[in-house]
C-alpha cells in the first residue's frame, strides 16, 4: 500500500481550514454566500398599496401564452417563486410555454397600512389583480397558489363565483383544517385555542417575520438540523453549496415577511375555529362565500409526507368544491419540497404547464394528474401514513444520526390524542343550564338584552345573514337602538302592545328586538291572515308593518308604522290612513325621556303574544321572557348549537317555531342566522352551500316542499348536520334523513301554556317527541277522558297519574317564574302546582313521550275517543303516500273518524297497503273510512288543514275509498251499497 507524502496531501486539511474560514466569515458577515445569480427579470405591471403584480418575462407579448397568476402565502415572500435557478417556478413555466404573473403583498412591516390588513382585503387584491390580467391579456387565467396563497385562490375564486378563471391550481394548500392539523393537534383543543388567540392575541399583536421563520423550521425540525449540519459540514466547498445557497437563505429567514394580526386572526376565526373552507359560509367583504359554488377544473398537489398541508386537509377540497372537476398529482415531498427544490423543478412544474396546456386544449392530460377521490380518514387520520412518515423521517434521521424522538412522538401521539379531547357539547350546554337554573321573577332576561350581550362580546361577530350579506353584532345593535328611538318618538312605552306584520327579513327581527329591548310587548301576527280578527282579539292599537302588508294593515284601522323595504321603497299610503314612516326619523334627533332603560324586560313579564288558529277557533298564547328563554337556551343546549353554527330560519318569525326555536335557540347559542324570505326550495339548495349552513328549522311539512323540488339529490355534499322544529310527519321525517344523511332530525314539543319543552335528542324514534329539555319543567301525564274533558282521579281526591303507554293530558310544573292563566294545585298531591297543556301524550317504557293528538281534535266515537295523530303516523309512514290527515265528522250525536291522504308521485294506494299499515293500531283506535284526495292544503306554516275536509263531510263512495270491515279486520271498498247499510248511516 502505498502512503502519499505530497506537498498537497499535506496542505490539504489546512486548506479546508482557511476555506471553511473564509465561508464562514462571509456567512456571518453578510448573512450567506454571495451566489451572483440573477434573479428572473419581471416588470411591475400594477402598484398598489396592498400588491405589487409581477409580471415575468416582459419580452413576450402579452396574451400569446396562456396567462398563470402565482400567489404566495401570507408569511413567504413573493420570491418563493424564484428562490433557485434551476428549480424557479417562473422560469420553468416560462420555458414550458406559459405566461407566468405573480402577486407580490410586499410587508406589512414596510407598506402602509400593512399592519391594519386583514384576510379581505388580501382576497379583493386577488380579484383585482384577476381583472387586471385578464384585461391585459384578453384570455381567462388560471389562478395558482402555494399553501396558504393556494387558500387564498380557492377563496378569491368562490368571490367571484368563478370569473375570468380557466383553472385552480393549489401546491399543499388545506381545506379542512380541522381534520388536518399539523402533527395530529386534538382539534377540539386547537380549535379553543384557535378561538383564544383570535380573539385575545392577534387583536393586539402581529406575527413578525422572525417569528413566521422560527415556527416554520419546527414545523420540521429534523428537515431544519439536517440542512444545518449539510452546510456545516460542506462550509469548506464553496462550489457544493453555491446551488442550494438562495433556498437555505430564503428558508432561514430572508424569504419570510411578518403577518399582520387583523389577518391571522381572521384566518383563525373563519378556517380553524369554524371551518368554513369546508362548511362553506365564509365572509369576504361582507359577502357571504363558499366552495360549493365553484365549478371550474381544480388541480391539487398533495404532498405524501407534508405535515402542515396534510393530505386529508388538501383533498378536502373535493366535498368542499363537489360541483367542481377535482384533480389532484401526489408527489413524494413536504410542504417546502412541493414548489422549491428538485422533486419541484422534476414534477412539480413541468406538470403544471402540462395541466395548463391540457385545459387550453393545447396538449395531453399530464401522467400524474388524475381525478381525486376524497376517502372519508377517520377522526385522528391527518392521511399522512405511518409508513410513509416513518421512512421520509428515517432518511432525514439517517442523514444527520439524530431525530428518532420525532417520528416516534408523531406516531405515539397519533394514538394517544383522543383520550384528552372533552366533550364540546357538554362544554358548550353547561353554562347555559346553569343560566337557565339560576333565573327568578326578577331576573332580567330578553331578546333584547341577550344580543345586548353579543354585541359587547363581540361586536365585529356575524350575527345574521341575509340574501348574501352579512350583518354584523355591533351593527344589529345599532340598528336596534335607532329603532327603539323612533318608537319613543312616536309614544310607544314599555308594556305597550304592538302589533308586528311583516315578512321574514332583517327589519322583522330588528323590530321584535327593539320592541323587547323598549320593554314594549310584540304581538306577532301573520301576514295574509285574518288580521282584523287578530287586531279585535289581542286589543292592539298600533302596528308595525312593512311596505309590502301595508295596504292589508291600513284596513284594519290600528295606526301604522312603517319600517324597512330597503332602498327603493315606496308607500302606498291609504287615503285617511294614520301612517308613520319610522325610516324618516333621525334617530340623532329623539330626546331619550328619562323612564328609558334599555332592555328592563323580567323573566316574569310579558314579551310576545302568539295568535294561533282561524275563525272560531283563533286564540293568542301569552309568552313570558322566562317562557321565550326557556325555549331558546333548551334548544341551544339540545341542539348543541355554538358559535360555528349558521342557522337556516325557514320557519316565519310570527310561528312559535321560528320564534323560540330559530330565532330563540340561535341568539341562545350565539349562532348566526341565516333568513330566509320565503320557502323558494332553488334558493334553498343555493344558499345551504353558500351560508355553509349546518342547522335547518321547520315546521310541520315544510321540508316536503324542498324534497320535492328534487335540488338535493341522495349523497350530495351538504354542511347540515341537523334540522330542528315541530311537526314532521313520519315519512317526510325519514325521507329527510335519507337525503340530507348524516344530519338528523331533532324534534320539538314546547308548549305554549307553562314551561315544557320536550326534544327528542337522540332522532332515533321517528315522530317520537322525546323528553324534557334539562333545565326546563319537569312534566307528568294526567288520567284524562278526552270525551268529557275532565280528569280521573284516584281513591284519594288527587288526579291519577297514567301508566306506560297509557294516555293522558301534559302538565308541566308551575315554576316561581311561570304566571300563566289555567294553572292547577293540589294536582298530584297537596300544595303541589302545575299547569296543564292542551296536548294529550303517551310515555312510553324508556320514558319517551309521544303527541297523540290537542283536546279539541280528539275524534268522540260511539265506541270511545280515537286519536288522529297515531293514524297520521301509521298511514304516513307508507311509501305510497305523500300526506295523510285525520278527523272527526259528525254523524248524529257521535263522530266518525275519517282519515284523508294524498298519493305519493306516481304510486298507487291500495285497500291492502292501508289495511296491513293500520294493523299496527287496535281496532278501536282504526279510522271508520279512508279515502285518497286530489289535494290537502297547508296553513302559512305549512300545517295541513283538516278543517275543510271535516266540513264536507263523509267522502263520496268510490274506489279510492275503503270503510273498515270490523268482521275480518280488513278496509274494503266504500261502494253505493256499503254506504247505504252502514251503522252510521242511520244515525246521520
Amino acid at each position: 500500500m502505498s502512503v502519499d507524502f505530497s506537498t498537497a496531501s499535506a496542505f490539504r486539511p489546512i486548506q479546508r481550514i482557511v476555506a471553511t474560514a473564509q465561508n464562514g466569515l462571509e456567512v456571518v458577515r453578510f448573512g450567506g454566500l454571495e451566489t451572483s445569480r440573477v434573479p428572473a427579470p419581471f416588470d411591475i405591471v400594477e402598484r398598489k398599496p396592498m400588491y405589487r403584480l409581477r409580471r415575468y418575462f416582459p419580452d413576450v407579448p402579452a396574451g400569446e401564452r396562456p396567462p398563470i397568476v402565482l400567489i404566495p402565502p401570507m408569511m413567504l415572500a413573493a420570491d418563493v417563486y424564484d428562490v433557485t435557478e434551476d428549480s424557479s417556478a417562473v422560469t420553468i413555466l416560462h420555458e414550458n410555454g406559459l405566461d407566468p404573473w405573480v402577486v407580490d403583498f410586499g410587508s406589512p412591516a414596510v407598506d402602509e397600512g400593512g399592519w391594519d390588513r386583514n384576510l379581505a382585503d388580501h382576497i379583493v387584491a386577488i380579484s383585482e389583480v384577476i381583472d387586471t390580467v385578464r384585461e391585459h391579456v384578453g384570455r381567462d387565467v388560471h389562478l395558482s397558489g402555494y399553501s396558504q396563497g393556494g387558500m387564498f385562490a380557492y377563496q378569491a375564486a368562490a368571490y367571484r363565483r368563478g370569473k375570468d378563471i380557466a383553472s385552480l391550481i393549489t401546491y399543499g394548500s388545506p381545506v379542512d383544517l380541522v381534520a388536518g392539523l399539523p402533527f395530529g393537534l386534538p382539534a377540539g383543543m386547537t380549535t379553543k385555542g384557535a378561538d383564544f388567540l383570535a380573539d385575545h392575541v392577534f387583536t393586539r399583536l402581529p406575527i413578525t417575520d422572525w417569528m413566521a421563520s422560527t415556527g416554520f423550521q419546527m414545523l420540521d425540525p429534523v428537515r431544519t438540523l439536517k440542512t444545518r449540519f449539510d452546510f456545516i459540514r460542506q462550509l469548506h466547498d464553496r462550489e457544493a453549496l453555491l446551488p442550494r445557497e438562495q433556498q437555505r437563505r430564503f428558508l432561514m429567514g430572508e424569504g419570510f415577511v411578518p403577518w399582520s394580526g387583523p389577518a391571522v386572526a381572521e384566518l383563525l376565526k373563519q378556517f380553524v375555529v369554524h371551518n368554513r373552507m369546508m362548511s362553506g359560509g365564509f365572509v369576504i367583504n361582507e359577502q357571504v362565500v363558499s366552495l360549493a359554488e365553484l365549478t371550474l377544473p381544480i388541480l391539487a398537489f398533495v404532498g405524501e409526507v407534508d405535515d402542515i398541508g396534510q393530505p386529508v386537509s388538501v383533498r378536502g377540497i373535493r366535498r368542499a368544491a363537489s360541483r367542481a372537476q377535482v384533480f389532484e398529482a401526489t408527489l413524494r415531498a413536504g410542504h417546502f419540497g412541493l414548489v422549491v427544490g428538485g422533486t419541484a423543478a422534476r414534477l412539480t412544474w413541468p406538470n403544471v404547464a402540462g395541466w395548463v396546456k391540457w385545459r387550453e386544449e393545447q396538449g395531453e392530460q399530464p401522467e400524474i394528474v388524475h381525478a381525486m377521490d376524497y376517502a372519508e380518514y377517520g377522526q385522528n387520520h391527518s392521511g399522512v401514513s405511518a409508513g410513509a412518515r416513518i421512512v421520509h423521517t428515517a432518511a432525514s434521521v439517517a442523514e444527520v444520526g439524530a431525530g428518532v424522538g420525532r417520528g416516534i412522538a408523531n406516531l405515539a401521539n397519533n394514538a394517544v390524542r383522543g383520550t384528552i379531547e372533552i366533550s364540546g357539547e357538554a362544554a358548550r350546554a353547561l353554562p347555559r343550564l346553569v343560566r337557565l337554573g339560576t333565573i327568578q321573577p326578577h331576573t332580567k332576561i330578553s331578546l333584547g338584552g341577550l344580543l345586548a350581550e353579543q354585541g359587547k362580546r363581540a361586536p365585529v361577530g356575524e350575527c345574521f345573514l341575509f340574501e348574501d350579506r352579512v350583518h354584523t353584532n355591533a351593527a344589529v345593535n345599532t340598528r336596534i337602538d335607532n329603532v327603539v328611538r323612533g318608537l319613543i318618538e312616536v309614544g310607544v312605552r314599555p308594556a305597550h302592545h304592538v302589533g308586528v306584520v311583516m315578512e321574514t327579513r332583517p327589519s322583522a327581527l330588528v323590530t321584535i328586538a327593539a320592541l323587547s329591548r323598549l320593554g314594549a310587548v310584540a304581538v306577532l301576527l301573520a301576514p295574509g291572515g285574518d288580521l282584523k280578527s287578530a287586531v279585535e282579539l289581542t286589543g292592539i292599537d298600533t302596528v308595525i308593518t312593512d311596505p309590502d302588508n301595508l295596504t292589508s294593515v291600513a284596513a284594519t284601522g290600528t295606526r301604522i308604522l312603517v319600517l324597512g323595504g330597503g332602498d327603493n321603497r315606496g308607500l302606498d299610503v291609504v287615503s285617511g290612513s294614520d301612517v308613520v314612516d319610522l325610516e324618516q326619523i333621525d334617530p340623532d334627533a329623539v330626546r331619550i325621556p328619562g323612564w328609558y332603560r334599555p332592555n328592563p324586560g323580567m323573566a316574569r313579564e310579558l314579551a310576545f303574544v302568539l295568535v294561533i288558529g282561524t275563525g272560531n277557533r283563533m286564540e293568542a298564547k301569552y309568552i313570558t321572557n322566562y317562557r321565550w328563554a326557556v325555549s331558546a337556551f333548551g334548544t341551544a343546549s339540545s341542539a348543541s348549537l355554538g358559535v360555528g353554527d349558521t342557522v337556516y330560519c325557514l320557519a316565519p318569525l310570527h310561528h312559535s317555531s321560528g320564534l323560540l326555536v330559530s330565532l330563540g335557540g340561535a341568539v341562545a347559542g350565539g349562532s348566526r342566522i341565516a333568513l330566509a324570505r320565503s320557502l323558494d326550495p332553488e334558493r334553498f339548495a343555493e344558499e345551504v352551500h353558500r351560508y355553509g349552513v349546518t342547522v335547518v328549522t321547520y315546521t310541520w311539512t315544510m321540508m316536503r316542499e324542498i324534497l320535492d323540488a328534487n335540488v338535493f339529490p341522495v349523497g350530495a355534499q351538504h354542511s347540515i348536520r341537523l334540522f330542528i322544529g315541530s311537526g314532521m310527519p313520519v315519512g317526510l321525517w325519514k325521507r329527510t334523513t335519507e337525503i340530507f344523511a348524516p344530519a338528523r332530525v331533532l324534534e320539538f314539543y314546547a308548549s305554549t301554556e307553562g314551561d315544557v319543552v320536550l326534544a327528542n335528542v337522540t332522532g332515533s324514534k321517528e315522530g317520537c317527541n322525546g323528553r324534557p329539555v334539562p333545565g326546563t319543567a319537569a312534566v307528568r301525564l294526567a288520567a284524562y277522558d278526552p270525551i268529557t274533558g275532565k280528569f280521573l282521579e284516584d281513591e284519594r281526591g288527587f288526579v291519577r297519574r297514567c301508566e306506560d303507554d297509557e294516555v293522558g293530558l301534559l302538565l308541566g310544573r308551575a315554576s316561581a317564574a311561570t304566571d300563566v292563566k289555567g294553572g292547577m294545585r293540589g294536582v298530584f298531591e297537596a300544595g303541589d302546582s302545575w299547569v296543564p297543556t292542551e296536548n294529550l301524550f303517551r310515555r312510553d317504557a324508556d320514558k319517551d313521550y309521544w303527541l297523540v293528538d290537542h283536546k279539541a281534535t280528539v275524534v268522540k266515537a260511539a265506541r270511545g275517543p280515537v286519536f288522529t295523530k297515531p293514524i297520521v303516523d301509521v298511514l304516513d309512514d307508507l311509501p305510497q303516500v305523500d300526506l295523510a290527515v285525520a278527523y272527526a265528522v259528525k254523524a248524529g250525536t257521535s263522530e266518525i273518524a275519517v282519515a284523508a291522504l294524498t298519493a305519493a308521485e306516481g304510486a298507487e294506494v291500495t285497500a291492502a297497503a292501508i289495511t296491513e299499515a293500520l294493523r299496527g293500531l287496535l281496532p278501536a283506535d282504526r279510522p271508520d273510512l279512508v279515502h285518497v284526495v286530489d289535494n290537502i292544503a297547508v296553513s302559512p306554516s305549512f300545517r295541513p288543514r283538516v278543517a275543510p275536509l271535516s266540513a264536507a263531510g263523509l267522502p263520496a263512495p268510490s274506489d279510492r275509498a275503503w270503510y273498515y270491515d270490523n268482521y275480518d279486520g280488513t278496509y274494503k271498498v266504500f261502494t253505493d251499497s256499503v254506504a247505504g247499510r252502514l251503522p252510521w248511516k242511520s244515525t246521520a
